[in-house]
Parts: C-alpha cells; structure tokens; sequence
C-alpha cells in the first residue's frame, strides 16, 4: 500500500478518521439506532469527531495564518476554502429539501430570510441564534470565531501567547457557564443577531483592506466579536462555547511547541488545564470522555507525525471538509448505513475535485497577488 511522507499527514489521517466518525455517528443513529444507543451510552463518537477536528484547526489555523503572513492573504485563502463547498452544499441541500429527501431545520421558515441567509453564508448562524440549513454547520461557528480570536491575537503580536489564551478561557467556562447556561443571543434577539453578524463582515473586511492602521484596529475588533459571540451565542451556554475555544487554542500551544516557541511543559499544562475544566463544566459524562479521547487520539497522532500513512487515509483528510458537511444530505437517500458511508466517500471525492480544490487553486492565486507590501502586521515568528 502506497504511504504519504508529508509532514503534516497526520493531520489528514486524523481528519479524515474523524470526519468519518461523525458520519458513522449521525449514519448509525439513522439506520441502526437500537444499536448505536448503547455505543453512545459510553463514548459519544459525534463529539469525539468534531472535538478532533477542534484541536487541528487549532493547531493548522495559526501556521496558515503564519506561512501567508498578512491577513488579506489569510482570508483570502479561507474564504476560497470554505465557502465553494458550503455555497455548493447550500445549493443541494436546498434542491433535496424541495423533492423530499432532505429535511432541513423548520426554523428556516420562522426567521427573515435576508437574516438567515446572512447567518448561513457567514457560518456564524448558531452563535447567532439562527437556524443552520445544514445541522452539522453548528462546528463552522466555533470556527469563524476562532478564526477571528487568532486574527486579533497576531493584529497585536500576542499570537505566539496561545497557552495562557487556553488556560484563561477554560478557567473562565468554569463560572461563566454557571452564570450564563443558556445562550443570550437566541432566536429572539433578531436585532442583536443582525448587527453582530454586520460587524463582523466589516471587521473582517477592514482588517483585510489596504490602510495599516484600520487594519489592526479592525482585526482586534473582530476578535473581541469573536470572544463575545463564543461567550453569548453558544446554546449549550457560556461554558460550552469557552470550553471549544480553549481546546482549539490548546491545539496551537502544541503547534508552538512543535516550533519550539514555547516550552513543551507549557503546552503540557495548557491541554491538561483545558481538559480538567472541561469535565468540571461539561455535564454529560459521554461528552467528557469523547473530549478527553479526542485529546488523547490528536496527541497520539501528534507522536506518529515522522511516520508514513497510508495514501487512502490521507485522502479522507484531504476530502474530509466534503465529507463532514455533505453527509448529512445522504441520509434519507441511502439504503443502508454501509452505502451510506460508501456514498459519503464518493460524493466528498467527486465534489472536492470538482469544488473544493478549484477554489482552493483560485484562492491561493488570489492571495499571492493581493499580498500587502512589506507595511503589512507581520508576526513575532
């Protein structure tokens, strides 16, 4: 069998093991859930998936953002990332839900349909308070936010800061989630959802324009929305959204480590501080142990980096965005949980050259000739 070299493979056989848990978790619960109750008694593989992908985004994020080396070219790149697929995704969605093989949130109808779309497209909609097209778009939220976290970090230098970042924000979703166990930003806050969602397309917009100093007052803006969005929006309340925020941050403590920026017993006590006050403020013990697994399988792969994996693996990863988000659209159409997972597979491989790896061409193009000059926030890397 042919193995992969890279250096960064195990990010892709990680990612793609866990793309395939959260379709095998939402694929069993739909085909064979007498079954699968008893497997999600004791490990919830859903959130042993998504948590996965937390701690990589965690760790890949900061040194995309550190290879590009200004914030035009970073989101730049993220949007041609993301936002082919998800467009494509909407769209198919959408026309399923129109003949009858997909069932989409029935909140969609029960909201302005300027604000949700606006939500969808941003990918803020559940820390907005607004429905998702997709269910599993819930994870894209955490994203942005973090997103907008580590642009405000390097805006002001402090990107290399990542552990006390993941120790502060986890102590803090001990209390916090106590104080807010509910999302304040719910379906009612319409208004508040509106102009958080606004802000944060200027923020990022200005903090990826042409004038230096509008630029970092924009990115640090835009990471203080950011913070408020995880801390307000998350329905699973303030300690939920820190709780994702500090494990994504205890995955780029591993990452400086890695580059040597930072002590490996700091990174050390980062993941453990973060774990420890996930299972104080986490109230379902299969959540917990799914959470501390995944920490375990993200370090695990972590120490195999030097090694080869197999090139099918690797593939998953690649095609694990399509994986993860285009899954949930097969689940009224396929027979069977098997073809379930072997349709998933071929539907992530056909739209990820077709879709995802064209935008990710252009994306890149884009970003090597809208490069800002030497002016540009550079980094303490």
């Amino acid at each position: 069998m042919a193995a992969n070299p890279s250096r960064l493979a195990w990010l892709d056989a990680l990612r793609g093991v866990a793309a395939l848990g959260v379709a095998l978790h939402h694929g069993a619960w739909t085909f064979v859930p007498e079954f699968w109750a008893e497997v999600d008694g004791a490990v919830d593989v859903g959130t042993w998936g998504v948590f996965a992908f937390f701690l990589v985004s965690g760790y890949i994020i900061p040194a995309s953002l550190e290879r590009r080396g200004d914030l035009r070219a970073f989101w730049t790149g993220r949007a041609f990332r993301l936002l082919p697929l998800l467009l494509t995704a909407l769209a198919l969605a959408l026309l399923l839900a129109y003949a009858g093989a997909f069932v989409p949130s029935p909140d969609l109808n029960r909201r302005p349909l300027a604000l949700v779309a606006l939500g969808n497209l941003t990918m803020l909609q559940e820390l907005l308070g607004l429905p998702a097209v997709i269910n599993v778009m819930w994870t894209l939220s955490y994203e942005m936010a973090f997103y907008l976290m580590v642009a405000g970090l390097f805006a002001v230098r402090q990107a290399h800061r990542p552990a006390p970042v993941a120790v502060v924000l986890a102590l803090a979703a001990v209390p916090l989630g106590l104080l807010l166990p509910r999302a304040t930003i719910n379906g009612r806050a319409g208004a508040a959802a509106l102009v958080l969602a606004v802000a944060v397309v200027l923020a990022i917009a200005a903090s990826a324009g042409p004038y230096g100093a509008v630029r970092r007052a924009a990115a640090v803006i835009g990471g203080l929305l950011g913070l408020a969005l995880v801390v307000l929006g998350s329905r699973g309340g303030a300690g939920q959204g820190l709780v994702i925020a500090a494990a994504m941050f205890a995955g780029t403590a591993v990452y400086r480590a890695e580059r040597g920026a930072i002590r490996w017993r700091t990174a050390a006590a980062a993941l453990l501080a973060v774990l420890a006050c996930t299972v104080v403020a986490e109230h379902d013990p299969t959540h917990t142990v799914a959470i501390v697994l995944a920490a375990a399988c993200f370090l695990a792969a972590f120490a195999l980096r030097g090694r080869a994996f197999p090139r099918w693996l690797t593939h998953l990863g690649v095609i694990s965005f399509s994986l993860y988000l285009l899954h949930p659209l097969l689940l009224r159409i396929a027979p069977n949980l098997p073809l379930f997972l072997l349709a998933t597979v071929a539907l992530g491989h056909v739209t990820h050259r077709l879709v995802e790896a064209p935008g990710q061409r252009l994306g890149r193009r884009l970003a090597r000739s809208s490069r800002a000059p030497a002016a540009e926030i550079s980094g303490p890397w």
